[in-house]
């Protein structure tokens, strides 16, 4: 059994400041390390919630030379960004800096130093790929190719996302530069490692034995990684733009951005604690927890772990309860293409709902797989379960209370057996919910609290007030009372997952935090007899399909633009002579008739006028035309076709078709309107 710790570090994954946050962030890494923070608040004990910027590596390069913009530019412009989000969202960080800043350039330069001096890395010459065209060596990621394991011909320089390889830039096929699309070059550089390999015995007793307790995905990818056995990873780059290398000769070299980047946790808090900032990172009685995302599992759980071991001195990470990804529609996030839901749009089309969206994230997080965000599912957990279940028994509760008693909360009477039922599922809330917590089990949490409203609600509907008071006031006070305890109580127990909500809850009780404790969440006899309640208010109101129906536009858009930019022609065919293409009769045709073939999935049958003669065709295109819409339509056509036997109809040429971004096909057409028969020259 393990020490209650003395204090906490909570730390969450630093967001790159290369673009703003999205829905996946927040489900992965940022709501599910605000519950905790705040729940451990709620219980009085000492916390340090620790965020910030990453703001180093190749992309802030690449994105400042798209904008015409210095590097340190970009980082403000999205640090500042991301900041105010997180503030209007809720997230409660105790610190939210950055890794441009000075304290953390002397930071993680000196942990640098400290393992350089120590002998603890080591250093070795390796070619490595080189982007001629931009003048630069590129991380692993921006290097693509095809995955020589699936044949996948997007493969990353560290992974294969179609078949989940882990990779190296050499294992690629036909490697190329992401940025320029060129053809890459090899060059010799020097760089600093950490020998991985030194740790493994160290690691697996740690992880393998020592903390099976951790997540399945997490523990499994450990195993995975550990399995494979560790090599040495390098700690530098070749970049202007970082933490510079300090040691003699070794300009023009920076901390690799996931060396220099987890070394912001400890700058942050020495910026925020630099007197005391020790006894959270290094006293044996305190807890640290990593929240990330699962692609950063390897990161915080062998190669972080290993720098504070190689540095000596450190506290190492207690728990690292990672998600998975959260889809949105269906269809993999993605930055790049700006498939996502940014989270400073939402804050403008959704004003005062951040406790919407911290819900429905909470509520589907990806704990245990991937999951998915779906405009129409956070319209349903909004009406269907905030509105008509938590939203409409406080508001009952509240509204009665003020129609038969003035607002004045009733002495109860003798209770009976359904009441003291319902009281006794009241007690026993919060066991349920400081378990599911304590051990990261966020979605169940939140469903114990609102089980809480479905009680409620299912106490009010059974017991029916508005018809009692006619012939039995005093039952009615002792029922009022109880939905009023059960009010309070909501509002203790929902302050980690929906905080904004909580403070409203609380105003309306007009009972303030010193009244509501965690201590006390359970109580029967939170709201005294004879308190005087707030004026009655709505919690929430509906999202009207208006509203759903503008997300989803913006969506397809954005999938719009992200089909043509992901757009990649068909390689050339095989050269064919002047003869071969003279022996082709391509004509503008006019589609007469257009019918779908009985017992075909894909297949159109059409009459056509070639200008000759009319004729019959067959065509594959069910998926992207309605035959109806075809009619009357003109179109090119090889009509020097050899005849073919289709499904029992013969075919007499081809309709020619133009695949689009978004890979429908189009007809080919001509620019205005032309005789059928005109021949194509």
């Amino acid at each position: 059994m393990k020490a209650t710790p003395k204090r906490y570090l909570v730390t969450s994954a630093l967001p790159y400041a290369n673009g703003p946050v999205h829905i996946g962030h927040l489900a992965g890494v940022y709501i599910p390390a605000d519950i905790y923070s705040r729940y451990l608040r709620l219980r009085g004990r000492d916390v340090v919630f620790v965020g910030g910027s990453d703001e180093h590596g190749v992309p802030i390069t690449i994105k400042a030379r798209q904008q015409g913009c210095t590097p340190q530019q970009v980082v403000d412009k999205y640090h500042e960004m991301i900041k105010k989000s997180f503030a209007d969202f809720g997230i409660s960080f105790d610190i939210y800096s950055r890794t441009s800043s000075e304290i953390h350039h002397k930071t993680a330069s000196d942990f640098f130093r400290k393992l350089y001096d120590g002998g603890m890395l080591t250093e070795k010459v390796s070619e490595q790929y080189y982007d001629e065209e931009v003048g630069q060596f590129l991380a692993d990621r921006y290097i693509v190719g095809t995955c020589p394991k699936c044949g996948n011909e997007k493969a990353y320089g560290d992974q294969c996302e179609k078949c989940g390889s882990t990779l190296s830039p050499t294992e690629l096929i036909n490697p190329h530069s992401n940025i320029s699309g060129s053809k890459l070059v090899t060059r010799e550089t020097s760089h600093w490692y950490l020998p991985l390999d030194r740790y493994e015995a160290w690691l697996k007793q740690w992880i393998l034995e020592e903390h099976k307790e951790w997540k399945p995905n997490v523990y499994g990818q450990c195993k995975s990684w550990l399995d494979g056995g560790l090599q040495p990873r390098a700690v530098s780059r070749d970049l202007d733009w970082g933490v510079q290398i300090p040691v003699e000769g070794a300009k023009g070299k920076v901390l690799y951005v996931w060396f220099d980047a987890p070394i912001g946790y400890i700058s942050n808090t020495i910026e925020l604690r630099p007197n005391d900032w020790e006894k959270y990172w290094k006293s044996e009685d305190s807890k640290m927890v990593h929240f990330i995302g699962k692609d950063n599992i390897v990161f915080h759980c062998i190669v972080f772990p290993c720098m504070l071991k190689a540095h000596g001195g450190f506290v190492l990470p207690d728990n690292v309860p990672a998600n998975e990804f959260l889809n949105l529609e269906n269809d993999k996030i993605s930055t790049t293409h700006s498939w996502a839901v940014w989270l400073h749009e939402y804050l403008e089309d959704f004003p005062g709902k951040q406790d919407v969206l911290r819900y429905v994230l909470c509520a589907n997080a990806p704990e245990t797989k991937d999951n998915n965000f779906t405009w129409r599912d956070f319209q349903d957990r909004n009406n269907s379960e905030l509105v008509a279940i938590l939203g409409n028994f406080v508001n009952r509760a509240m509204v009665l209370t003020q129609k038969y008693f003035g607002g004045e909360t009733p002495q109860p009477g003798e209770l009976t057996d359904f009441d003291r039922d319902t009281l006794t599922d009241v007690k026993e809330v919060k066991a349920k919910v400081e378990d599911c917590i304590e051990n990261f089990r966020f979605r169940e949490a939140l469903r114990e609290a609102m089980n809480l409203a479905r009680t409620g609600n299912k106490y009010l509907a059974e017991t029916e007030p508005w018809k009692l008071i006619k012939t039995d006031e005093e039952r009615v006070k002792t029922v009022l009372n109880i939905a009023l305890q059960i009010s309070a109580n909501l509002a203790i127990v929902m302050e980690p997952f929906i905080p904004f909500t909580s403070a409203k809850l609380r105003n309306i009780l007009n009972a303030d935090s010193a009244m509501l404790t965690w201590d006390a969440l359970g109580s029967d006899a939170l709201i005294p007899v004879g308190h005087q309640l707030g004026e009655p208010a709505l919690l929430f109101d509906k999202v009207e399909d208006e509203a759903i129906s503008m997300q989803l536009k913006k969506l397809e858009e954005a999938r719009k633009n992200r089909d043509a930019l992901s757009y990649r022609p068909k390689p050339q065919k095989e050269l064919c002579s002047m003869e071969d293409f003279q022996k082709m009769d391509i004509r503008i045709v006019k589609i007469l008739e257009a019918e779908k073939m009985p017992k075909s999935k894909n297949l159109i049958k059409m009459l056509v006028d070639t200008g000759v003669d009319k004729r019959t065709v067959v065509s594959g295109v069910a998926d992207h035309f309605d035959p109806q819409a075809l009619v009357g339509k003109q179109a090119t056509m090889l009509v020097n076709l050899a005849p073919r036997a289709i499904m029992g109809v013969e075919s007499h040429g081809m309709i020619l078709y133009a695949e689009g971004c978004d890979g429908k096909l189009h007809l080919v057409q001509p620019a205005g309107e032309a005789k059928s028969g005109s021949c194509l020259s």
